[in-house]
């Protein structure tokens, strides 16, 4: 099984900046693709960003532009910077990644969120 910490959230102002970092450990074959998703107050979760192990990204189009994503597959590590901030991203993060267990079958696995808070 694969366990995801993150990282990184907090209070922020309108405008400001924030990185989250979720780093994930445990046993598996491979790891694809890891992403961030977010879950707002009486909202659906849904997809904020996903980088694949080749690089390939894709951003939710509320973000493209002012978020980046970044992967260290040699820590399998995934970074959310996050840049030029407003209050409606204000949610719950939650790290998520796409892995190839120990039996060879595909599985994924959430971390427990991290809350950001962007006021205006």
């Amino acid at each position: 099984q694969v366990q995801l910490v993150e990282s990184g959230g907090g209070l922020v102002q309108s405008g400001g900046s924030l990185r989250l970092s979720c780093g994930a450990s445990g046993s598996f074959l491979s790891m694809n693709v890891m992403g961030w998703y977010r879950q707002a107050p009486g909202k659906e979760r849904e997809l904020v960003a996903t980088v694949t192990s080749a690089g390939s990204t894709k951003y939710a189009d509320s973000v493209r532009g002012r978020f980046t994503i970044v992967r260290d597959n040699a820590k399998n590590t995934v970074y959310l910077q996050m840049n030029s901030l407003k209050p409606e991203d204000t949610a719950v993060y939650y790290c998520n990644a796409e892995f190839i267990g120990l039996d060879w079958s595909s599985r994924s696995s959430w971390g427990r969120g991290t809350q950001v808070t962007v006021s205006s």
